[in-house]
């Protein structure tokens, strides 16, 4: 026997796009049913960095999203940008009167969980979506698995895939799980988790003739940091001096404070759009739409800016019955998506070092680096697009 359900909107996947939009939806009174093939410690206990626009924090904490995040978060006024020996702070604040929140996406997850589950949203964990049809009639169908194995179907008036960068409901939108602009970078990150005190007050990203570092922060005692290796790496390949070793290497010697290792990855660049974000009754959000290499901190924000706009789109159908803004919601989203695209491609070119570089490369390499801190306008194109654009919410 299949189990058949029936809501206003079905959202696939609990990460920050689903949830966020399921908890605007529900302001507005509309329902929706979330699933996600993940259990929810899985999803809570999933370490993931964090860094959240000012925009962002605003929306999570005026919206009653997160009361947290600006609690235990950190408001972050600048960065630091590190080359040929020398550091150079963007400060934020000065030139934006903005800044940037440094709040890891699982403990946006963990607020939005419970701010959901509080309200009676029907949140499934464990339930696996197979397919989505009838993208172009008035009841799509989310056909999925419960974590018990039996079938289920979710009819709804619109379904929502904000199922991650493999996802289901992408086939429904543009008619294959890779259908979109794509790039592979010849370079990944190797990131660790340590146990120590922070090693700056503020992120700093580091460009030396050995590759790329960023140091990060997670609490007063543990801390996020990163450098380039090769994608193909096993993570347990370096001892642990090894890895302090390549990291104080990289930082033209910024003092580092070690500690403990307890969880070390490797994270591969990609960027992809795909090629249409919404089909019918069927639209995409988050990293079902798009994936950024993580450079320039626009992931979990882009995800943001795209649920602002379908929520607008969503409560305009469903309440009044009008389509135009859900049809305006691609080509809207869409300028802010490659705004963020040439953006994260910029900050990953300008402090990574190809495998294939020649002198010229690095020499020029170190010229732009010099042209964006030695101008003040090249220091605001910075600040601006990493503190984040204003968000567009009319369609």
């Amino acid at each position: 026997m299949t189990a058949t359900t029936r809501t206003r909107v079905a959202i696939i996947g609990a990460g920050p796009a689903g949830l966020l939009l399921s908890h605007l939806l529900g302001q507005a009174g509309i329902e929706s049913i979330v699933i996600d093939q993940r259990t929810r410690e899985e999803i809570e206990h999933t370490i993931r960095a964090g860094i959240l626009e000012h925009g962002t924090a605003e929306v999570l904490a005026a919206t009653g999203a997160s009361d947290r995040v600006k609690t235990v978060g950190h408001r972050h006024d600048g960065i630091e940008l590190r080359f040929a020996g020398e550091g150079h702070r963007i400060d934020f604040a000065a030139l934006t009167g903005r800044g940037v929140w440094l709040y890891p996406q699982h403990e946006v997850l963990i607020d939005l969980i419970a701010v959901r589950l509080a309200a009676g949203q029907d949140l499934r964990f464990g339930v696996t979506a197979v397919a989505v049809e009838g993208a172009d009639t008035d009841r799509p169908v989310v056909h999925a698995t419960t974590a018990d194995g039996e079938p289920l179907v979710i009819e709804a008036d619109f379904v929502v895939g904000a199922d991650g960068s493999r996802s289901v409901a992408r086939t429904a939108v543009t008619g294959s799980t890779t259908g979109g602009y794509f790039r592979e970078y010849p370079f990944a990150w190797f990131g660790i988790l340590c146990e120590a005190p922070p090693s700056a007050p503020e992120l700093i990203y580091s460009n030396s003739p050995n590759g790329f570092a960023l140091i990060s922060q997670r609490s007063a005692t543990v801390q996020r940091m990163y450098f380039q290796c090769d994608p193909e790496i096993d993570p347990e390949s370096l001892s642990e001096r090894e890895i302090w070793d390549d990291l104080r290497s990289r930082v033209d010697g910024h003092e580092l404070l070690e500690g403990p290792i307890f969880q070390r990855d490797v994270l591969r660049f990609r960027s992809f759009v795909a090629h249409e974000l919404r089909r019918g009754r069927v639209a995409l959000v988050g990293d079902a739409a798009h994936t950024v290499p993580p450079t320039g901190a626009k992931g979990m924000n882009l995800a943001v800016a795209d649920v602002l706009l379908l929520d607008r789109a969503l409560r305009a159908l469903l309440l009044d019955g009008d389509e135009r803004p859900l049809d305006r919601y691609a080509e809207t989203a869409l300028r802010r998506i490659w705004k963020a695209q040439h953006f994260s491609w910029w900050m990953t070119s300008m402090l990574h070092v190809a495998p294939d570089a020649s002198d010229f490369d690095r020499l020029r390499q170190l010229g732009e680096l010099r042209s964006v801190v030695e101008s003040e306008a090249g220091r605001r194109y910075l600040a601006e697009a990493y503190t984040g654009w204003p968000f567009e919410t009319e369609l």
